[in-house]
């Protein structure tokens, strides 16, 4: 599509990382991904060229229910994939730290690649390992992932601190003064809160939809949303089923609970596990969302917040689960289609696929160079703060 040609996709959030790790324990020759992959993975250098993406955030996730020290550890294993991604193929993934990094990426035709570390139990309580992070490339983090951790509340467990702790505002202002951005998928409602409350630079949803249009915790209440256009931020639409199809979000507690009876984690995406859920399937057809099903979700999100507030963030290789159309990274073609069938104009998608993530992570910087002059390194500790 012309279109992505000259704007291309931004996508928040590519979990191949994590399925590098689970399906070829980082053996890039095993799942090389210059040779198209479709039936073990979503992304492929291939797809990714055919879907018109320009910038991907590879997310350095680790599980939430890994720890401490083995956390920063499996989180530094991520980064260190990613890291080998770009060298191994740098006639199509750039290395970019900054907005300028990925203007400069899309005037080459390359990928830009940025990295987002997912949850903060990846920094261990340490505003220090918060700065190696950064340090290693690291330009968002998700506050927390599916668990609470002691400085944040997750939208996927039950409230304990209830919504961010002394400590962490504090993670939060550091993130303003290194130019990290503050990625508030996966929290509570009330992080999502208090987040905006202490933030100086925009914040983004790497990868989540509208809670009003299907009410799942993981979404972002309209109260939320409307707060972004006075911060600045971007909420980038996610696309898995469960997240953005009403009817989707019971099938897919059973097939959870499926994978737990078959000794499979619920986020396991490797072959053994894939069957399982396909088994399940057979027997109980799944809910089918669609590009529209997207699409739906996007354009409440613009209306709420604004067109300069929102983005793409596909959760790819991070679910069993893909709507019909975006089955892969090759499908944003489809959304665009919509989109541009429901009379959103040239002007709008060009925004939503690449000019707001480009201007968050500038703004972000211009904050930071601010933050940094006024402020060095915070020497605050989770018990020095929280007791």
């Amino acid at each position: 599509m012309e279109l992505l040609g000259t704007f291309p996709v931004v996508d928040g959030h590519n979990d191949l990382p994590w399925a590098l790790r689970e399906q070829a324990g980082y053996d890039l020759d095993r799942l090389d991904i210059a040779a198209d992959q479709t039936g073990r993975l979503h992304t492929d250098l291939p797809r990714l060229r055919a879907g018109g993406v320009g910038a991907q955030f590879w997310s350095v996730f680790v599980r939430s229910d890994m720890a401490g020290d083995d956390a920063v550890s499996a989180t530094l294993e991520q980064i260190d994939c990613v890291d080998r991604l770009l060298a191994r193929h740098p006639a199509d993934l750039a290395p970019a730290l900054t907005a300028d990094d990925m203007e400069a990426a899309r005037a080459e035709g390359r990928i830009a690649s940025l990295k987002g570390a997912e949850g903060g139990h990846s920094i261990n309580n340490s505003l220090a390992t918060l700065r190696a992070l950064y340090a290693l490339g690291v330009r968002y983090m998700t506050l927390t992932h599916n668990d609470n951790i002691a400085w944040a509340d997750s939208a996927t467990d039950e409230p304990r601190v209830g919504g961010l702790s002394a400590f962490g505002r504090e993670v939060v202002r550091e993130m303003n003064r290194l130019g990290m951005l503050v990625d508030l998928s996966h929290v509570a409602a009330t992080t999502m809160r208090d987040a905006l409350d202490t933030s100086e630079a925009p914040v983004i949803f790497s990868h989540s939809s509208s809670r009003a249009v299907c009410d799942h915790p993981r979404n972002i209440p309209d109260d939320v949303l409307g707060r972004l256009a006075d911060n600045g931020g971007v909420a980038m639409a996610t696309f898995v089923p469960k997240f953005v199809l009403p009817a989707a979000v019971e099938w897919t507690a059973q097939a959870d609970e499926n994978m737990r009876a078959h000794g499979f984690h619920p986020l396991d995406t490797g072959p053994d596990a894939m069957r399982v859920h396909a088994a399940f399937e057979e027997a109980h057809p799944r809910p089918r969302a669609t590009a529209a099903t997207v699409a739906d979700h996007l354009d409440h999100m613009r209306e709420v917040a604004g067109i300069a507030h929102i983005g793409i963030g596909g959760d790819f290789d991070g679910t069993a689960f893909t709507p019909d159309g975006l089955e892969d990274v090759a499908g944003y073609p489809n959304l665009v289609a919509e989109l541009l069938a429901r009379k959103w104009s040239r002007t709008d998608v060009a925004m939503l696929t690449w000019q707001n993530a480009v201007r968050v992570l500038r703004d972000a910087e211009a904050v930071a160079r601010d933050a940094s002059s006024r402020r060095g390194p915070s020497t605050a500790t989770l018990a020095s703060l929280d007791g």
